[in-house]
């Protein structure tokens, strides 16, 4: 059905029939919730536009105030698609629209784009360079445990007085495997640690113990033999025990680098329980340090989400409600609660559907709004390598209904999302700023 552009109101569902340049909005169909947007429609310069009663508010829709598809306007046939009546629309479009509010309109969403580009860049670099911070450092424990030490000191170091400056940090997912997953782990689990440290109030010095810990915590592994550096559950009882007695090895190599007290602690009870099921020496909570509990926890999220065989692996969301579903007598309430908030029902790298049946990959997650997770969404009308996240903060039409597996997308949302195999998280700056100044 259309609807003259005067007569848009908010709650209306509708679809701009014009090319993804032609209009600043993130997706070409939304339901219409502010003024603001009912003005920007009215700048494109465009008579009507198509909207769709069955989507939007009832209390929206006036049925005598439209017309059928039938009643389009002249020259369009009911069948024609999207892309036909941008076409058919654009010279009207031009001569009746202000062309510098187009124009502005064009420019805001490019630099929208690049800046969007430039930050996810920003995070791959640096996540890169940690992780070859992280190799040298790995090579240079056995024969130089000093150097060693004073590199992870310094790569932690860095990543606190980020965390710990002006604003808040979101959590970033970025893009297809940034490399070997002895590199990726370490430096997941040191990134997610910090910022859980700081979401729980640690002091600066117990941030950089447990930054150091989560980053050398698995050294150990390269005095195994390949095969065994990873859990298998097909492992015998043997084996098992062999694997366990990685954090000798890694506990033995922090104390060639003469590492604080602290964080050799940390460093051997990485895989401790607050109920006592953990390894090597079964401790419970009250004999666990606050650095402890939060690597034991991140740990283990990243194993879920990152196992050795990929067809083992879990979705980021799915990681986290088996975690809280059925392992929550294994970690601390505390350090849990704050990390379901930080990490938010939806992690990134979870694959949605939304409300309006549509599909999206969950990109970035700022803990102050754990629910409202910003996202790239499947759109058929936009590159995938030029569409712009969308902040469901301020897309309250487009809520999360449910997580997916991503073999349960269609096929042309799975190409379009790409879901990642591996799941690799650094921090940016949280986009944009609340109405009272305090950042979002």
């Amino acid at each position: 059905m259309w609807i003259d552009v005067a007569q848009l109101r908010r709650g209306l569902f509708v679809q701009l029939d014009l090319g993804w340049m032609d209009h600043p909005f993130p997706k070409g169909s939304f339901r219409i919730v502010s003024e603001e947007q009912i003005n920007t429609i009215r700048s494109l310069g465009l008579s009507q536009v198509r909207y769709f009663p069955a989507q939007s508010d009832a209390a929206a829709v006036t049925p005598h105030e439209a017309f059928q598809v039938g009643d389009a306007p002249a020259g369009l046939s009911p069948a024609v698609t999207s892309e036909a009546v941008a076409d058919e629309l654009a010279p009207v479009a031009t001569a009746a629209a202000p062309l510098d509010e187009v124009a502005q309109a064009r420019a805001q969403r490019r630099e929208k784009l690049n800046a969007q580009q430039r930050s996810l860049q920003v995070c791959e670099r640096r996540f890169t360079e940690a992780m070859r911070q992280f190799r040298r450092i790995a090579e240079q424990a056995g024969s130089k445990p000093a150097a060693a030490r004073e590199q992870s000191q310094a790569l932690v170091g860095g990543c606190v007085n980020d965390i710990l400056g002006d604003g808040e940090s979101a959590i970033r997912l970025l893009s297809e495997t940034m490399g070997d997953r002895s590199a990726e782990h370490p430096v997941n689990v040191m990134v997610i640690s910090l910022l859980l440290g700081k979401a729980l109030g640690l002091p600066t010095g117990e941030l950089h113990a447990l930054g150091v810990a989560a980053l050398v915590h698995d050294l150990g592994k390269s005095q195994l033999p390949e095969r065994m550096r990873y859990a298998d559950p097909g492992f015998s009882d043997s084996e098992l025990q062999f694997y366990r007695e990685h954090v000798q090895h890694s506990l033995q190599i922090g104390q060639r680098m003469d590492l604080p007290p602290d964080v050799l602690s940390a460093i051997a009870q990485h895989h401790e329980m607050v109920d006592g099921s953990g390894f090597p020496a079964q401790l419970r909570g009250d004999r666990m340090l606050a650095a402890s509990k939060i690597l034991a926890l991140v740990n283990h999220y990243d194993n879920l989400c990152n196992p050795a065989r990929l067809v083992n692996a879990l979705t980021p969301h799915e990681a986290l409600s088996l975690i809280f579903a059925q392992m929550k007598p294994r970690f601390d309430s505390l350090t849990l609660g704050a990390f379901i908030r930080m990490m938010g029902v939806y992690p990134p790298g979870s694959v949605v559907q939304l409300a309006n049946d549509g599909f999206a990959i969950v990109v970035s997650v700022n803990s102050a709004r754990p629910l409202k997770p910003r996202v790239i969404v499947h759109d058929v009308s936009v590159p995938r390598e030029e569409a712009l996240i969308v902040d469901l903060e301020d897309a309250p039409a487009l809520g999360i209904r449910r997580s997916m597996k991503p073999s349960q997308l269609p096929r042309a949302a799975l190409d379009y999302l790409s879901p990642r195999p591996r799941v690799c998280y650094y921090y940016e700056r949280a986009a944009g700023a609340d109405r009272s100044g305090q950042h979002t």
